[in-house]
């Protein structure tokens, strides 16, 4: 294992595929920071007779850094797991958690920011539930406990305290805290709480959810519409990145350096996703817009058809358009739990609800406004069939609902699609 190359930073797991960690690595200056997979009999060598200045460690390896370390923090020694380790002057291996620090910087920053309070009085004293029991359920504990003066209970599939029981033991509950991976990318969006659990807890204050692929996930997406506070994980994985970097050098980090990762990942993940009516030239401002920000471009028209084989006009004419939505469902989930994307929507995407739950987890929804006598008919067999003023009166009350902002055309696509770029600020 010591033949492996020096390393300076980097992070440790089995299977790590892409990972936003040297991004954001890259910005707090602890670089060059590398990805390491290793197979489980490769951890324990490595981390103790590799070269490496500082390791975080991601599943299923954390145990394992806990007990290979010659030095481990209360949190670690608490937890019996680290995800954060650090080589001293002396070749000593340091273990940490910054899992727990960065969940405790998350909750203040949201306490702060949407309560008016610290995380101690918005929280202190108050019943937090935590969904799930592992690893990361007891991080998230700890800091609750530790750091905020929680009273925690845990929520799981199985023992006293269960999601079918929930509502009736916890109806005392004033956060909520998502732990496990349902929900995450790219089963998403989902949650693992059945819609109407969030109504039947009257004291609740926020929901928080350690998942951040997606940005908005299925819990955070139920807490939204009932106007309960809510925030998912990235917040949470900036915050452990900044700590466990300050371990790396040696110094402390200006905390405003979050604001400025978090707007670059949340630039870099979020889509754009233009609505509008048939005709509106969502296809064509899309393409342009791609071009401008260096963004992939997706027109769910074209992907429903190498999906499938056959036009949405085809298939509308020979299946029906009930049969069409389910399917073009599909191509909308299936895109809209993607990152960094331009995605051109079908005019009647906003006839499916779930269509928006799907859309909206990671995009900022754009209208497109264009005149009704400026809205092109060829190849679209429902405005031929059903007449523009129609399905304007049918849909544009969604298209609005369902618009983070509307644009109103300004004769070309190249002009919408630079003011979508404004707008966005992308």
């Amino acid at each position: 294992m010591t033949d492996r190359q020096p390393i300076a930073f980097g992070l440790l797991g089995r299977t790590l595929g892409h990972s936003w960690s040297p991004r954001i690595h890259a910005q707090l200056g602890s670089t060059p920071y590398e990805l390491v997979e290793l197979e489980a009999d490769e951890v324990t060598p490595f981390i103790r007779e590799g070269s490496w200045r500082g390791l975080n460690v991601t599943i299923p390896y954390k145990r394992v850094a806990a007990e290979a370390a010659d030095t481990r923090s209360p949190r670690v020694e608490a937890l019996g797991v680290a995800n954060t380790l650090v080589h001293d002057a002396d070749g000593h291996v340091l273990a940490d958690n910054t899992d727990v620090l960065g969940f405790a910087a998350m909750v203040e920053g949201f306490a702060r920011r949407e309560l008016q309070a610290s995380a101690q009085e918005a929280f202190g004293n108050r019943k937090a539930l935590v969904l799930g029991t592992g690893g990361a359920a007891q991080a998230v504990a700890y800091a609750l406990r530790e750091m905020v003066g929680c009273k925690v209970a845990f929520v799981s599939r199985a023992g006293d305290s269960t999601y079918e029981n929930l509502t009736q033991l916890h109806a005392d509950a004033a956060l909520v805290v998502n732990t496990t991976p349902v929900g995450m990318y790219p089963n998403c969006p989902a949650s693992p709480l059945a819609d109407g659990t969030l109504e039947r807890l009257p004291q609740l204050r926020a929901v928080l959810d350690v998942v951040y692929n997606p940005l908005r996930t299925g819990i955070c997406q139920q807490a939204e519409r009932l106007g309960i506070p809510f925030e998912s994980g990235l917040a949470m994985l900036v915050w452990q990145a900044i700590r466990a970097s300050e371990l790396f050098q040696g110094v402390q980090l200006d905390d405003a350096i979050f604001d400025r990762v978090m707007a670059d990942l949340t630039a870099q993940c979020t889509n754009v996703a233009l609505i509008g009516m048939p005709g509106a030239g969502k296809t064509t401002t899309g393409r342009c817009l791609a071009h401008l920000t260096g963004r992939p471009f997706v027109d769910l028209d074209s992907a429903f058809e190498m999906r499938f084989g056959i036009s949405p006009a085809e298939c509308i004419r020979t299946r029906g358009e009930d049969e069409f939505r389910t399917m073009e469902s599909e191509v909308v989930a299936y895109y809209g739990a993607q990152s960094g994307l331009v995605i051109a929507c079908g005019g009647g995407v906003v006839t499916r609800e779930r269509n928006y739950a799907a859309l909206h987890q990671n995009a900022s929804i754009v209208m497109l406004d264009r005149a009704l006598d400026q809205l092109a008919l060829k190849g679209r067999p429902i405005s031929v069939l059903r007449g523009i003023e129609v399905l304007a009166q049918e849909r544009m009350p969604t298209y609005h609902a369902w618009a983070d902002h509307v644009v109103s055309c300004t004769g070309s696509p190249d002009g919408d699609a630079r003011t979508v770029r404004e707008l966005l600020g992308i």
